[in-house]
C-alpha cells in the first residue's frame, strides 16, 4: 500500500471542504482535498441555495470570491411565496433586490469554489475505507484503492455519516420524522405551466395537514420539488422507486384532496427520489482531539428548514481556515480557537432548524408559518 503524507488533509469536497482549501490558499498554506465522487462532473449538484450575508457571504469574501458569487446569483430567486393544500396564497413576498439571502445553483458556487483552487488540490475518487490515530495528533486515512495518506491535521468535512466524525464523538445522525421525495420538472415553463406558474421564480412553500412541498425554479428553467411529510422512518421502504407510476400513485395517495397545480409537482415529474431527514443532538460537541476536528454536516447536521447547512458550512471551512493561518506552526491552539466558535454558533443554528421543523410540520403548520413570515423573525 503505497502512503503519501500531507500536512492538511481535508476530508470531503462540497462547499465546507473546499472553502477551507480555498481560504488556506489565500493565505498561502497548501491543503489536500479528498473527495469521494470520480470527478467534478460525476452528478448534478442540483437545488438553489440562499446565500447568507452573516454567514455564507462572510466566508466567501475571506476566500476572496464574493464579487464572482454576485455574478451567478439568481435575479428574483428572493422572492418567496406560501400556499395552502387549496392552493390560496397566503404569504407572497417581492425580490426587490435589496435582501441579504441571494440565491445562488449549489452546482455554480461549487464551480466557483473549484476554479479557485490549483490544480490538483482536489484528489477526486478517494473513497475513505478506514481512519486511525497515530502518535503525536498524526492520523492515517485508508482509501478504497488500495492508497492511504498520514497527515498532521485531518479535517473531516465528508458530510452526515462521516467516516472522521468517530474519532471524536459516538454520536450518530437519528431520523427527524420528516422525509423528502426529490422530484425535477425539467423546462418546466414550456413543458409543465401550471406548475410553473404556482410556484413562480423564487423559493415556494406549500403546508398542510403535517406535509407539504418546498420548491425552486433553478436557473437552468427547471423545478426542484422536495415533497415533504411526517412519516415512520420505514416508510419510504414501502415504495417501489423503481417503479415511477407506482411510486407517484404512493405519493399522491398522501395529498388526496389537494390543488391539482399541488398534486402535479409530483405527477408530472421526470424523477423520483427518497430521502430521510436526518440530524445530529441540538448542541453536538467533543472534548478536543490532537490534530483533527470536523466541519459542516460531519459537525452539526441539521434539518434544511432554517436554510443554514450550506452557510455554516462554508462559514465554518473559513474561520477554521482562518484560526489556521493565525496560529501558525500551533495547531492545537487553531483547532482550540476554532472549535471554541464552533459549538455555539452550530448549537444555535441547530435549536432553529429543530424549531422550524416542529412550527412546519406540526399542528397548524401553514397558519404558524405565515405568521412567522408576515410578524418578522421575533416571533416565536
Amino acid at each position: 500500500m503505497s502512503t503519501h503524507h500531507h500536512p492538511i488533509a481535508i476530508i470531503g469536497g462540497g462547499l465546507g471542504g473546499l472553502t477551507a482549501a480555498r481560504v488556506l490558499h489565500v493565505h498561502g498554506i497548501e491543503a489536500a482535498v479528498f473527495e469521494l465522487e470520480p470527478s467534478r462532473e460525476a452528478r448534478t449538484q442540483g437545488g438553489m441555495l440562499d446565500i447568507h450575508e452573516e454567514n455564507g457571504q462572510k466566508a466567501l469574501s475571506a476566500a476572496g470570491l464574493h464579487d464572482g458569487f454576485l455574478k451567478i446569483v439568481h435575479e428574483g430567486g428572493q422572492a418567496m411565496r406560501l400556499l395552502g393544500p387549496d392552493g390560496t396564497v397566503h404569504v407572497s413576498e417581492e425580490d426587490d433586490g435589496t435582501g441579504g439571502r441571494p440565491e445562488v445553483d449549489r452546482g455554480d458556487l461549487r464551480d466557483l469554489l473549484l476554479d479557485a483552487l490549483p490544480d490538483g488540490t482536489v484528489r477526486w475518487g478517494r473513497k475513505v475505507t478506514g481512519v486511525r490515530a497515530l502518535d503525536g495528533g498524526r492520523h492515517e486515512v485508508a482509501f478504497a484503492d488500495g492508497s492511504a495518506i498520514t497527515t498532521d491535521l485531518l479535517i473531516g468535512a465528508d458530510g452526515a455519516w462521516s467516516r472522521v466524525r468517530p474519532l471524536l464523538s459516538d454520536a450518530r445522525p437519528a431520523y427527524t420524522g420528516v422525509s423528502f421525495v426529490e422530484t425535477d420538472l425539467p423546462d418546466a415553463d414550456a413543458r409543465h405551466p401550471r406548475s410553473a406558474a404556482i410556484v413562480g421564480g423564487g423559493f415556494f412553500i406549500c403546508l398542510g395537514d403535517e406535509r407539504g412541498f418546498l420548491a425552486h425554479k433553478e436557473g437552468d428553467g427547471s423545478l426542484h420539488v422536495y415533497t415533504a411529510l411526517k412519516a415512520d422512518e420505514d416508510w419510504l421502504d414501502t415504495v417501489d422507486f423503481t417503479d415511477l407510476p407506482a411510486a407517484k400513485q404512493a405519493v399522491l395517495s398522501r395529498f388526496e384532496g389537494w390543488d391539482e397545480a399541488l398534486r402535479g409537482l409530483i405527477a408530472d415529474a421526470d424523477t423520483l427520489t427518497p430521502r430521510r431527514i436526518h440530524a445530529l443532538p441540538v448542541g453536538h460537541r467533543w472534548n478536543r482531539v490532537p490534530g483533527v476536528t470536523l466541519l459542516g454536516d460531519a459537525a452539526h447536521v441539521m434539518s434544511p428548514f432554517a436554510g443554514e447547512g450550506a452557510n455554516l458550512a462554508m462559514l465554518d471551512g473559513a474561520e477554521l481556515a482562518s484560526a489556521i493561518a493565525a496560529h501558525p506552526g500551533d495547531v492545537e491552539a487553531a483547532l482550540t480557537a476554532y472549535e471554541e466558535a464552533l459549538f455555539p454558533r452550530s448549537e444555535a443554528s441547530a435549536a432553529d432548524s429543530a424549531r422550524s421543523l416542529d412550527t412546519m410540520f406540526g399542528p397548524q403548520g401553514l397558519e404558524r408559518t405565515a405568521a412567522f413570515f408576515t410578524a418578522g423573525p421575533a416571533n416565536p
